[in-house]
């Protein structure tokens, strides 16, 4: 694309769906947009492909969108690839957006960097932050070396990001606005090289959890067959979502799409309970935007001390049985 400081083109995001519902990271990506294309004066435009729906389109309005290209073929109701990207790509060249956000999803992670290849412009993944510089220069922010580090494409248009679902709040819908909706042809000719023979979608009990009120997430000092027990216990009793970090993971005691942090879920309770964790970054910026946070930890020198409202020193092992019991006391009307 061009190398020219242009801060006038729209800020985009390419949409996703399924089965004709506009996911959430969606949504939230267009209430970011939104933020960002007030601060230099420019629109918001959504490029949605699939079993596309005029109601999407209003929905994505009341959203914060300006403008929403509906693009439905025959063959583009499951994603492809190829086929998206491509059409990504016209569009693109077509209206010369100035910044193009993406869903740090299953489709996301593979579509974003095809679009930035074919574009040949800069692609940051994983963003837990976005902000707006000077002429027009995004300021893109993600975990890194321990610490937040600033990513910047100075030069190439468009500026492109992911984002991960949870990092931004779903904007307050206004049913009120309206915008314009585009409806797109499927070009000719697409290349599809992998067909879908059959998709299997298996139910997951993980789902509920990144949306609960309360989370209970178990580290690597509760990966243990007797500790995790335990962390699994206390999510039970206070009828929390459970989440883990990566060493629970790999020790088998639950699913990857429990993981919290940079390369798995974003969450935001209310309430966050971190067990027998040491603070590392990568877990963390999972949990930023969590209202209330608690760690119980062994070692008073864990880092994950400096990172939380409420700290308890002690084995987690001894300590959650007797919370555990203390929690069923107090709500069968018994004395702390």
């Amino acid at each position: 694309m061009s190398e020219v400081q242009n801060t006038t083109g729209p800020v985009w995001v390419v949409g996703e769906q399924l089965d004709g519902r506009i996911l959430d990271i969606t949504y939230q990506l267009v209430g970011k947009a939104r933020s960002l294309a007030d601060g230099i004066g420019s629109k918001v435009e959504v490029l949605l492909v699939g079993d596309c729906a005029e109601a999407q389109g209003e929905a994505l309005f009341a959203a914060g969108a300006d403008r929403v290209y509906l693009c439905k073929g025959a063959d583009l109701g499951d994603y492809q690839a190829e086929a998206y990207s491509e059409i990504v790509v016209r569009q693109v060249h077509q209206n010369c957006p100035h910044i193009i956000l993406i869903g740090s999803t299953y489709m996301g992670r593979e579509l974003a960097p095809l679009v930035a290849a074919r574009l040949e412009t800069g692609l940051t993944a994983h963003c837990i932050d976005l902000v707006m510089g000077e002429d027009g220069v995004l300021v893109q922010k993600i975990p890194a070396y321990g610490g937040i580090i600033s990513i910047v494409c100075p030069e190439k248009r468009p500026q492109m990001a992911t984002v991960a679902a949870g990092v931004f709040p779903a904007p307050e819908m206004d049913r009120c606005r309206t915008g314009e909706i585009i409806w797109l042809e499927a070009p000719d000719g697409l290349s599809c090289r992998v067909e879908n023979i059959e998709i299997v979608r298996q139910e997951s009990d993980c789902a509920a959890f990144e949306t609960a009120a309360t989370i209970v997430a178990g580290g690597a000092g509760a990966c243990n067959s007797q500790g995790w027990e335990r962390v699994c216990e206390l999510a039970e009793v206070l009828n929390a979502g459970l989440g883990c970090t990566r060493p629970v993971v790999d020790e088998g005691r639950a699913d990857l799409g429990r993981m919290i942090g940079q390369s798995g879920k974003m969450v935001t309770p209310e309430l966050y309970v971190g067990v027998g964790l040491s603070g590392e970054q990568q877990h963390m910026v999972g949990i930023v935007g969590a209202k209330v946070m608690v760690a119980i930890n062994s070692d008073p020198k864990a880092p994950v001390f400096e990172q939380v409202d409420y700290g308890i020193v002690d084995n987690c092992e001894e300590f959650l049985p007797v919370l555990i019991e203390t929690i069923h006391r107090y709500r069968a009307g018994g004395k702390e």
